[in-house]
């Protein structure tokens, strides 16, 4: 909690997130919330904890995660994104730091996320420096049934059927605002924004929706995944490395305005 000698700060980072076991922080683990805590806890020169937005699993990337954390007051967030450009490994870079208010908290105030899946159609998606970062699948793709199917997820639905494990205490009811194929310089990219998310959700509706793109399942399939007591089971999920956190919303766009000026990047763009 923010004190007189402490300022809350909003880090908005990119991570390549092929090395990490995830975000959140475990035992014997690299994750991106311990080299982040650890990062800070050395330049504050105490232990600090850090908040993240969302947990992404292992080998899941971001380039719109929002992380909270008290700092001495003595910071300023410029200050604090040069010196965490400097410290951190390589695979995580700072994009902004903002002054944010004593009560923020990225999880429970965030409005919706975004998340962006890249699929490489192309011969060179297969390259090293690109199929860490999407599914390489070289294959025909049928752009219109993609799009229909994407078009069925759009309003409040039971993902029950997209999800390995639910959240009992919060249902499995979420509202989707946009969900949307679109061309990328190797393939097809999905966008989806969303209030909340199941467990491995867009990744298992990545994949049905791959399958249907394939004419491997109907396309009727996706309307009838979304039905509550559904006999209808989803397709395997998209592998992790495809998929970004792009996005987190928060109310009068706080996420949008900042203090500190982005920085050189040390590594390509995810």
């Amino acid at each position: 909690m923010e004190t007189g000698n402490t300022i809350r700060l909003q880090l908005t980072l990119h991570y390549d997130g092929s090395d990490f076991h995830g975000w959140q922080i475990q035992p014997g683990q690299r994750t991106v919330q311990g080299e982040l805590q650890a990062a800070l806890s050395r330049l504050a020169n105490q232990p600090r904890s850090v908040v993240g937005s969302g947990r992404t699993d292992t080998g899941v990337h971001a380039t719109g995660q929002v992380a909270s954390v008290d700092m001495p007051s003595t910071w300023t967030p410029g200050a604090l994104q040069r010196s965490l450009n400097a410290v951190l490994p390589q695979d995580i870079w700072v994009e902004w730091v903002r002054r944010a208010a004593p009560g923020f908290h990225p999880r429970y105030d965030a409005l919706a996320r975004t998340y962006s899946y890249r699929i490489g159609t192309a011969p060179e998606a297969a390259s090293p420096f690109h199929a860490p970062q999407c599914w390489v699948l070289p294959c025909p793709l049928d752009r219109d049934l993609l799009d229909r199917g994407a078009q069925a997820l759009i309003g409040e639905h039971s993902f029950h059927a997209f999800a390995k494990s639910g959240q009992p205490e919060r249902g499995d009811r979420c509202v989707v605002s946009a969900a949307a194929w679109s061309e990328w310089s190797l393939g097809l990219r999905f966008d989806i924004t969303a209030d909340r998310y199941l467990h491995r959700m867009v990744r298992y509706l990545v994949g049905t929706l791959v399958a249907v793109g394939r004419s491997r399942r109907p396309v009727e399939d996706v309307a009838g995944l979304l039905e509550p007591g559904t006999t209808l089971e989803c397709s395997p999920p998209a592998p992790p490395q495809g998929l970004f956190l792009a996005r987190v919303e928060y109310p009068n766009d706080a996420a949008g305005a900042h203090d500190s000026q982005p920085s050189e990047r040390r590594t390509a763009p995810a």
